[in-house]
């Protein structure tokens, strides 16, 4: 029996029992529809991270407060003393692999203007810090070295301040706005960046000459972190030996172990979370596999019903010429095909899924060609390994015997 007989016979046996049929195909395309969904919306979301990542630039370096130990007691960094405006200055004139260095205060409490209030935050630094940051400014201009010098009281608001503080007004630039009982002057109001992947909104935020928030807001005389930008990213790990060693030798640190402050790239944590999310894919897609190894059974299940409904038709081809290999070909192929139809609608339900998700997330839709690609020769296998069996005892049937079955 050639094979366009035996096509047409699985495919005319499967459509006259089509509610079972279908029912029976539920299992895997449950299973694949889930499998493809979460790879999918696992790479999205590593791709979403990573270009929230990649916005604050990937050659982004910065350096923090390590935390501190007295008397066997763990104090936490908040009190740290450990970093300074000098050290800044240090890593601009020694480390040739730097290109952009700002230190980086920051402060917490209620923005004013008029009658129009708003709890915010206030960051201040350098002449360089939007560069590093990746901010543009929208209107305005930037605040100077002369500010720095001066302590002047000027700052440059994101669009979420600019929009509740002033919502009468679509350019703010001039206006005066407070920092609890301190006046700050608008000079200049930033692009907006939306949220990032930890759902914080960029553009809640308040830049100002970080002389003026030690002095004028915080009272202090150390920094709380140092942002730099390294020239590019092939030598990022150079700039961060460079910086190492300059902050060791200006507080006369001989032992690493001693080290009071971290130095982290933006590359480290990207690595981080493309770790996390990737194990956390893998994960999730092992656990929908379970429901596509819970339709291959109902697909065995199934076609031992077949079987025994169709045992005097196996008896009859028997009788008539058919070879034991070409029933249980039949079979195969009928289990083959429910299996590969199921996995066919079982991927387009998972694409629907992943790009209705990755919508209303936010997210890059990705389609993954390995996932898809995988799941036909999974579907494929599923059809054959668990119709191999019930293809099996057909052929073995005794054709006397099957052709007196009741």
């Amino acid at each position: 029996m050639n094979f366009s007989n035996l096509f047409k016979i699985a495919y005319q046996a499967i459509l006259r029992n089509k509610t079972r049929s279908l029912l029976t195909m539920l299992g895997v395309i449950i299973g694949i529809s889930s499998v493809i969904a979460m790879v999918s919306l696992g790479q999205s979301s590593t791709l979403s991270i990573n270009e929230q990542i990649s916005s604050m630039g990937t050659n982004l370096i910065m350096v923090m407060r390590r935390h501190q130990n007295r008397g066997g007691v763990n104090l936490g960094n908040s009190n740290s003393q450990a970093l300074s405006v000098k050290d800044c200055q240090a890593i601009k004139e020694k480390c040739k692999n730097i290109s952009y260095v700002s230190p980086l205060v920051n402060g917490s409490g209620q923005l004013v203007r008029g009658s129009n209030n708003w709890p915010g935050s206030i960051q201040g630094g350098s002449v360089d810090i939007l560069t590093i940051r990746k901010y543009t400014i929208a209107k305005g201009t930037m605040f100077t070295e002369d500010d720095i010098k001066e302590y002047k009281k000027v700052c440059l608001i994101g669009s979420t301040v600019a929009k509740n503080l002033f919502p009468d007004t679509d350019n703010p630039v001039g206006e005066e706005i407070r920092f609890g009982s301190i006046p700050f002057k608008v000079i200049g109001v930033l692009e907006s960046k939306g949220e990032n992947q930890m759902g914080q909104d960029q553009d809640d935020i308040v830049f100002a000459p970080y002389s003026t928030v030690m002095k004028r807001i915080l009272a202090t005389q150390y920094i709380h972190m140092i942002y730099a930008s390294a020239v590019s990213e092939d030598v990022a790990d150079q700039a961060v030996s460079e910086m190492t060693t300059v902050l060791r030798a200006s507080h006369k640190i001989t032992d690493p172990a001693n080290d009071d402050f971290d130095v982290r790239t933006q590359a480290e944590m990207l690595q981080m979370m493309s770790s996390v999310t990737g194990f956390l894919t893998v994960l999730l897609a092992a656990i929908a596999s379970i429901s596509l190894i819970v339709g291959g059974i109902g697909i065995m299940n199934i076609m031992y019903v077949t079987v025994t409904e169709r045992t005097k038709e196996i008896g009859l081809r028997t009788a008539i010429g058919a070879r034991g290999r070409d029933i249980m070909f039949q079979f195969l192929l009928e289990s083959s095909m429910l299996s590969l139809v199921g996995g066919l609608i079982g991927i387009i339900f998972g694409l629907i899924i992943s790009y209705v998700a990755a919508s209303l997330l936010n997210w890059p839709f990705v389609v993954s060609g390995s996932a898809v690609v995988l799941s036909f020769v999974v579907c494929a296998a599923t059809g054959i390994f668990f119709g191999w069996y019930p293809a099996k005892k057909a052929a073995n049937l005794d054709p006397i015997n099957a052709l007196r079955y009741e």
